[in-house]
């Protein structure tokens, strides 16, 4: 029942009518709606604080009936919309938090409204998208094959093998050699450790140690083709206990990359991180051209 006043700063939003007007004037005007909400919880709050007081100061009498009650009733209601929006008070608190939770900027309670827009700090611009260039594209469609082929033998994505490539190569740019010059096809920096018997590149790296970045020399898999870097990659991330966790999380860019990270596959600290957003670049470029 919405007795507390006749004005609609002062109605309890307590029947479904006030509260659709509620929900339509959010709509139209979401600044005003919080500060009309936060007005309906003072107001509440007010309600039951005096409810409270009276039960805890007055005790029920022989003259007290549903008339009495319901008098008692308007004038609690009365008095708590008289003391409710006052500048300062628990309205403007609960309408800065509900702003802060929607994630707007609340203007100090004494500020007019003119002088709350100036000071309201602009919103930063979106970030726009990096170009993709021709040889990014061309990095794609290269090796698409080869990873779909990684795919069907792993599980995971080709996307995600075809940006892990990406990332470890420079798109291509950054190739391991053998020692006269010739490609490795090495496109996952995998290095020769003790049971490989194929043949190798030996080159200078940087690695991290101890939070430091270092020049080291290593032995890296050296390859016939990109296609057999991508089927010995799939095999390493299938059969290797240590990559167990990669293929289960292997659902989303972020599980993949940061399971990587978690089994030590490099030890760039960041590398979760930047290889995450190249596979998000190629996902995208393969959204444009599919």
């Amino acid at each position: 029942m919405n007795v507390v006043g006749s004005t609609p700063s002062t109605t309890l939003s307590t029947d479904t009518r006030s509260i659709d007007n509620l929900r339509a004037s959010a709509a139209r005007d979401p600044k005003a709606a919080i500060k009309e909400a936060a007005k309906q919880f003072e107001a509440l709050f007010m309600q039951q604080l005096m409810k409270s007081m009276r039960e805890a100061s007055m005790a029920s009498g022989m003259l007290d009936n549903e008339g009495t009650k319901m008098g008692t009733e308007m004038l609690d209601n009365k008095l708590s919309t008289q003391m409710t929006g006052l500048p300062g008070g628990l309205a403007d608190a609960i309408a800065r938090q509900l702003e802060r939770q929607m994630g707007g900027t609340a203007a100090p309670a004494a500020a007019t409204p003119a002088a709350a827009a100036a000071d309201a700090p602009a919103a930063p611009p979106a970030a726009p998208e990096a170009k993709v260039s021709q040889a990014q594209t061309d990095f794609l469609h290269k090796h698409l094959n080869a990873a779909l082929a990684a795919e069907s033998q792993s599980g995971i994505p080709a996307t995600f093998m075809v940006a892990q490539a990406a990332h470890e190569t420079g798109w291509g740019q950054r190739n391991i050699k053998n020692a006269d010059g010739t490609p490795s096809h090495n496109l996952f920096g995998i290095k020769a450790g003790a049971s490989w018997t194929g043949p190798v590149a030996e080159i200078t790296t940087t690695e991290v140690v101890d939070g430091q970045a270092r020049k080291v020399t290593a032995k890296f898999r050296a390859y016939a083709s990109d296609a057999e870097s991508f089927s010995d990659y799939a095999k390493l991330m299938k059969d290797s206990p240590r990559y167990a966790q990669v293929v289960a999380n292997a659902g989303s860019a972020q599980g993949f990359a940061q399971g990587l990270q978690r089994a030590g596959y490099a030890t760039d600290p960041a590398y979760a991180d930047k290889l995450t957003r190249v596979i998000n670049t190629t996902l995208r470029m393969q959204r444009a051209v599919t």
